[in-house]
């Protein structure tokens, strides 16, 4: 017994440094070898969203979530089992009064705990490395914007308020086509996933980057973990899924769908995922999702301007349709909710996880969509 122990515990310890050598190896070669990100991200990352995805995408719900919850129990569980056994041994040391009898314990109690510790070290081996492959590689990547020949580019506070007058009068026009429920809040017709599916996938028809495999989005089960944290939705690369917030506002849905399956092209720049999304939504032909992406570009849109010029934008903002203030108000009124420790600290560490992986501007990035939108109507 002793000696399979030793020999688990070894082979467990091998395994997780080799795991996190191996990550360290491909996050240096990912930033110091030229083209190697870009390569993985066409070569390597598909393969894995059409094996690890499609098989998490047999699920109906979160894989990965329902994953999480178990490992956080099963950790607690044998963290639990692995003191009690130390405890029992020490225990019986004391009532022991032959000195051998006392070793003896003494190293299973170490054995025990040793044995609960090199699970971890494995498991979080595991984890790191299908972060990195499934992930981390893809932050070095060459940007959607170079791929496809649509780069950011600086604008005026009246350029920017054309764009704007733009994007107002696609929403007025569509504000009337799309369900309502009683209280006129905009509702959804239909099943986001497929739906969502198809609009990245008729994208992927014009900018070859984006075509290929697509697993379902999800809702998470528990949505408001999100809510608390201020988040819409999130990729998880350890089950390579797209998940979004099932509980906000339904207009916010599509878009983010959209948003977190362009990760699933290797894109994890967090402005150029917003713009993929935007451009999913706006062409296609399910108006749910136009009312969705004109409705997130008008919204990052305007607080641009709104920073740039107070004057200008309200101008513009005189001229959105009144039905379309009913959304905003229950968009408003239902982040307020969450607002608080949790949403702040989540925002902060959020915050550092972006600029640790090279978006110097952390969560301002997300609003970088306006150069690419300034661009997208300029070309």
């Amino acid at each position: 017994m002793k000696n399979r122990n030793g020999k688990k515990i070894r082979y467990r310890l091998i395994a997780a440094l080799i795991l996190f050598g191996g990550s360290l190896a491909l996050s240096v070669a990912s930033s110091w070898i030229q083209g190697f990100a870009s390569w993985h991200a066409v070569h390597i990352y598909p393969f894995l969203v059409s094996t690890i995805g499609r098989i998490s995408g047999f699920f109906s719900f979160s894989l990965c979530e329902i994953l999480l919850y178990l490992l956080v129990i099963s950790l607690i569980f044998t963290f639990i089992q692995a003191v009690r056994k130390t405890r029992r041994s020490l225990w019986q040391q004391k009532e022991k009064t032959c000195f051998s009898d006392s070793d003896m314990n003494n190293e299973k109690a170490s054995v025990w705990m040793v044995s609960w510790f090199s699970g971890v070290l494995l498991g979080a081996g595991i984890l790191i490395f299908l972060y990195v492959i499934c992930c981390g590689i893809n932050y070095k990547r060459t940007s959607f914007s170079e791929e496809s020949g649509l780069m950011p580019m600086e604008y005026s506070a009246e350029e920017l308020k054309e764009i704007c007058i733009q994007l107002t009068e696609k929403l007025n026009e569509l504000s009337d086509k799309v369900a309502r429920d009683e209280n006129g809040i905009m509702i959804l017709s239909g099943q986001v996933d497929k739906k969502a599916i198809s609009a990245m996938t008729s994208l992927g028809e014009e900018y070859d980057v984006l075509s290929g495999y697509y697993p379902r989005p999800k809702q998470l089960i528990i949505s408001e973990l999100l809510s608390y944290q201020g988040l819409s939705g999130i990729y998880l690369p350890f089950t390579v899924e797209a998940n979004y917030n099932g509980d906000m506002i339904p207009y916010n849905i599509p878009f983010t769908a959209c948003h977190e399956l362009s990760h699933l092209r290797g894109f994890m720049q967090e402005d150029e995922a917003n713009f993929i999304a935007f451009l999913a939504c706006i062409h296609d032909e399910d108006l749910d999702f136009q009312y969705s992406g004109y409705m997130l570009g008008w919204t990052y849109c305007m607080n641009a301007l709104y920073r740039m010029d107070h004057e200008l934008w309200s101008e513009v903002r005189v001229l959105l349709d009144e039905v379309i203030e009913t959304d905003l108000l229950a968009n408003n009124e239902f982040w307020d909710r969450y607002e608080g420790v949790i949403s702040e600290v989540s925002n902060q560490m959020n915050d550092l996880y972006l600029k640790a992986n090279g978006e110097s501007e952390g969560v301002q990035s997300y609003s970088r969509i306006v150069e690419l939108i300034v661009a997208y109507y300029n070309n």
